[in-house]
């Protein structure tokens, strides 16, 4: 069973701790530290949150509540772009209400979302994307979060490894993944870093059980967190 959560705001605190002292006193150095008021700073970072599916488009559902990955994904985005907010840094979220990106245009509708996605993510330059899924599989066995990100893309091969290496530590008792390469849309569209994030399986009665609950959507978007924050805190990755 896994362990109580209690997410509180001093954890942020801690994990951009060394992120504020970096950033920080550059700040400082270029004159920008008199420009930022007192509760809000912002470390100039921004990270586009893609909330997977929406509308008619509801992902996969789960095998014994029914409940729809789409509403999921936007639990969670919503709850990791507060947590990113509170640390000083920008979160855009593709959608930010349970309504598709495809408009009332008819035709392609899968297509025509996709493509926006793409668009926001070009109109935003973010520092990194994070896109937000649910995952299935046929045994209900497989438990636990994976990454995938761009294949020959190293940096967000870098973002992938920090991210997985804290999403292991979600679940209880789930052995530990590895980050892995994925041909998705999301991932292909653009050169910013990014990652594509399958919070649990709903096909797993053990984490569909975790995952409809509000504690575990917080840890979930906590060690989302834990991963972006390790990765601006990480060296660029080696071209050769």
């Amino acid at each position: 069973m896994d362990s109580m959560f209690v997410f509180k705001k001093k954890d942020i605190l801690v994990a951009v701790g060394f992120l504020a002292l970096i950033v920080g006193f550059s700040a400082i150095f270029i004159g920008n530290a008199d420009k930022k008021q007192a509760g809000s700073v912002n470390y100039g970072y921004k990270v586009v949150i893609d909330v997977g599916h929406g509308g008619i488009d509801s992902g996969v559902t789960g095998s014994v509540t029914g409940v729809k990955e789409s509403d999921l994904n936007l639990a969670v985005s919503k709850k990791l772009a507060t947590i990113l907010s509170e640390a000083g840094i920008t979160a855009v979220l593709t959608r930010n209400t349970e309504a598709g990106l495809y408009g009332a245009a008819a035709g392609n509708l899968k297509k025509k979302e996709m493509l926006k996605r793409k668009e926001i993510i070009l109109k935003e330059k973010p520092d990194l994307m994070v896109s937000i899924h649910m995952n299935k599989f046929s045994s209900p066995r497989r438990r636990g979060a994976q990454v995938f990100f761009k294949k020959g893309d190293k940096v967000s091969e870098n973002l992938a490894f920090c991210m997985q290496k804290s999403v292991n530590n979600l679940y209880d008792d789930v052995k530990d993944y590895s980050a892995l390469t994925g041909d998705y849309y999301v991932l292909n569209c653009s050169d910013y870093p990014s990652v594509l994030v399958e919070c649990g399986f709903l096909s797993s009665p053990e984490d569909e059980k975790l995952l409809v609950t509000e504690e575990f959507q917080e840890k979930t978007a906590y060690y989302i967190f834990c991963g972006i924050i390790e990765y601006l805190n990480s060296p660029l990755p080696s071209e050769t």
